[in-house]
């Protein structure tokens, strides 16, 4: 049978992956699914195995010496191997199962190239780890990020590590914020895909080091690449010392962003009303 994965480079492996991944996460949606309880309220489902195997099927085509670290199936692949994938099949689980169409298929080369897919929009967003571009229905385009419209992701998915110093929830009501910016809630990392293609001004979430999370870094990758500010929610660079992440469009919005982190206001002078 021949390889028809075979002489790939690894932007075109993380693409053809995460677009398989992508195939099944829309094939399957709609289906009554059974959850798979991970504990503390996280579950998977027949959709993130299967898109996760449909991923590994790609890498291991393709790459078959590398090793892999799934967000379903854990570690794999040869023991010791000098490079690794980071694979989130589904991000947005919970969405998928209530039938919102706001997911996103994530597979990321440590230290290399890396794609999010968006199984509804068509888009993969990749990077080879210099620059960072869009495909859909066949064509490339760079991205190109600017603040102009505003919107800011907020992720209020616990764990909050960061607490009572830092809480997301209580940004959106900072004055300073709802002055200058309005807030999205949308609980998955395509939002970060959506900072480096210009749709979101920047993305804020509370977290440990999030810098080699299977969740994470194919979006931090494209964000790098697209010429956005990253860093922690202290201001600090990503690593095994950092907290969270903030990334954004340009170098204003990341101080505006920073400034208001560091600066919460009481709550009795929170304005609740948002945008």
């Amino acid at each position: 049978m021949i390889n028809s994965y075979a002489g790939l480079d690894d932007t075109e492996v993380a693409t053809a992956a995460a677009r398989a991944g992508a195939d099944v996460v829309h094939g399957m949606y709609g289906q009554r699914l059974a959850r798979i309880d991970k504990g503390a309220g996280d579950f998977a489902t027949a959709a993130d195995v299967g898109a996760e195997k449909a991923i590994l099927g790609v890498i291991r085509a393709a790459r078959p010496d590398d090793a892999v670290l799934g967000e379903e199936g854990g570690h794999q692949g040869t023991s010791g191997a000098v490079r690794q994938w980071l694979v989130d099949p589904l991000c947005g689980t919970l969405n998928y199962t209530a039938g919102t169409m706001v997911v996103a298929v994530n597979v990321a080369l440590r230290d290399g190239a890396a794609a999010v897919a968006d199984p509804f929009g068509g888009d993969v967003y990749f990077t080879d780890g210099q620059s960072a571009r869009v495909r859909h229905d066949g064509a490339d385009a760079p991205l190109t990020p600017t603040s102009a419209s505003g919107l800011v992701d907020v992720n209020l998915d616990p764990p909050f590590p960061s607490s009572p110093g830092f809480r997301a929830v209580e940004l959106l009501g900072h004055p300073g914020f709802v002055e200058r910016f309005r807030p999205r809630v949308v609980s998955t990392t395509l939002a970060l895909a959506w900072v480096a293609a210009g749709k979101r001004a920047a993305y804020v979430t509370d977290g440990g080091d999030l810098s080699g999370s299977v969740h994470f870094a194919a979006g931090i990758a494209l964000c790098r690449a697209a010429g956005c500010v990253v860093t922690g929610i202290d201001g600090g660079p990503l690593g095994p010392t950092g907290r969270g992440l903030v990334v954004a469009a340009d170098a204003e919005t990341h101080r505006l962003l920073m400034s208001l982190i560091r600066n919460p206001v009481p709550k009795d002078q929170c304005h609740h009303s948002v945008g």
